[in-house]
């Protein structure tokens, strides 16, 4: 008799144990999440005021003795699930920042909004996508550069085209420029937004540092690498009145005022390295690939803009060709990731900064595996609209009134929990797997027969 493979022998095993029913339930409350974290610890809410028990829960209870967790990490590459859930959170937190709702007033889609885009600048030619027909990088009489490479490239690049992205000559590119860049692009963030400012401030006629008094910058913006393997920013961004999203912006503030300030921030705004012995000092501005769209003149939707957003914040880096989702633990990972010599160029380069002193600072070695780049790829100001936090707690107390758990009220929770680990065997992932695509479809149902209802 022919033997079953190990998984399907292992999936039988895990139908007849004991609690397997309970293990589903588990599963399922977590979404299917793929990389669900394993704790072990219990719970106690009590009345405040009587000291009644109004709920205990405890894992010893539970099959395995642990509780399923969502892993909440944005990659889809990662877990599909959570990403899914993730970029749902990201659309109506960007969306509530551009049409209400969410404790943000509709009267926002008045004020001046901007949906900007800004790149890095150039660090050395690379290979282009072309459309119609027309060629890469065409050069009559196109020379060589000091390493003997021909500066110019008469081919036409599909968008799948593995050469799309790559230097012309990886020798002539500037490395170095690119990770300092990568490693600097938040503070030449906050650098632009408080130009931004300024230059608001000064074209009303106001004091500089008494801007806040008149009106309140807010934003959201998201990182997207490029086929080059660098960084570009998409944002939103709004002008209110001094109190917020609430309440209006002056009467100076207006939408070509704003696309006016955010053109010459985005020239002024500038970097300085600090000083190393090795490199020198490097000045890192934006590109001059600058895009700036109105949102009040009806080219673009404001649902198609945050649907926009929230597509990049789950998108993983090896989806781009650029880094890897897992962190770089030595100097030999580096050859081992399934990467473009681009890519691992730029890692070999991050790793080599951050062994300088005068850089450590800066973390390269630790960023590695994002290619210098650091922080979250969506950031916003506190104003702009609701929070990820505010968020899950809605749709925890939406789950609750659907389960039928009442309120406590004047309540006391106490709570301990253990971290035991992640993940799954392989017959328990297949059929994680399965619940993900099964709630999954269901949703997309749901929501078809919702708009087919309106």
């Amino acid at each position: 008799m022919r033997r079953l493979p190990l998984i399907d022998q292992e999936i039988i095993h895990l139908a007849n144990t004991p609690g397997f029913t309970r293990w589903l339930e588990q599963v399922t409350a977590t979404g299917g999440c793929a990389r669900p974290v394993h704790l072990t610890g219990h719970t106690t809410t009590v009345d405040a005021a009587t000291g009644e028990i109004l709920h205990h829960y405890d894992t010893r209870d539970e099959p395995g003795e642990h509780l399923l967790v969502r892993c909440r990490n944005r990659r889809r590459t990662l877990c599909p699930s959570c990403s899914h859930l993730h970029a749902g959170d990201t659309y109506h937190l960007v969306r509530s920042g551009l049409t209400g709702g969410k404790t943000i007033p509709a009267t926002v889609t008045t004020h001046p909004r901007l949906f900007v885009t800004l790149t890095a600048p150039s660090f050395g030619p690379v290979h282009r996508t072309t459309t119609c027909g027309s060629r890469c990088r065409p050069r009559r009489g196109a020379r060589d550069c000091e390493h003997g490479r021909l500066l110019g490239c008469s081919l036409t690049h599909r968008p799948d085209d593995p050469a799309v992205g790559q230097p012309l000559c990886p020798d002539c590119y500037d490395y170095i420029g690119h990770v300092l860049w990568h490693a600097h692009a938040g503070e030449l963030w906050s650098r632009f937004t408080r130009a931004l400012r300024r230059h608001l401030a000064t074209t009303a006629g106001i004091p500089q540092s008494r801007f806040s008094d008149h009106a309140r910058l807010s934003f959201a913006k998201v990182a997207e690498y490029q086929r080059r393997a660098a960084v570009h920013v998409h944002a939103v961004v709004r002008l209110d009145g001094p109190a917020g999203p609430g309440t209006p912006p002056p009467a100076w503030a207006t939408t070509a005022l704003l696309a006016d300030a955010v053109q010459t921030a985005a020239t002024r705004a500038t970097v300085r390295t600090p000083y190393s012995p090795a490199l020198g000092e490097h000045t890192l501005r934006w590109g001059v690939q600058l895009d700036v769209r109105p949102l009040d003149s009806g080219d673009l939707a404001d649902d198609a803009v945050a649907a926009y957003i929230a597509k990049y914040v789950t998108k993983s880096t090896t989806e781009t060709t650029t880094g890897t989702d897992h962190p770089i633990r030595t100097f030999d990972d580096i050859a081992a990731t399934p990467a473009t010599p681009h890519v691992r160029t730029l890692m070999h380069t991050c790793w080599r900064l951050g062994g300088l002193p005068e850089l450590h600072h800066l973390r390269l070695r630790a960023w590695t595996h994002t290619l210098g780049f650091r922080g979250h790829i969506l950031t916003k100001s506190r104003a702009y609209s609701t929070t990820y936090a505010a968020l899950r707690a809605v749709r925890t107390t939406h789950k609750q009134a659907i389960a039928g758990t009442p309120p406590a009220v004047r309540a006391i929770t106490e709570s301990t929990w253990r971290f035991l680990g992640n993940g799954y065997t392989a017959g328990e992932a297949l059929l994680a797997t399965e619940i993900a695509n099964t709630l999954l479809q269901n949703q997309t149902t749901a929501r078809a027969q919702l708009r087919g209802a309106e």
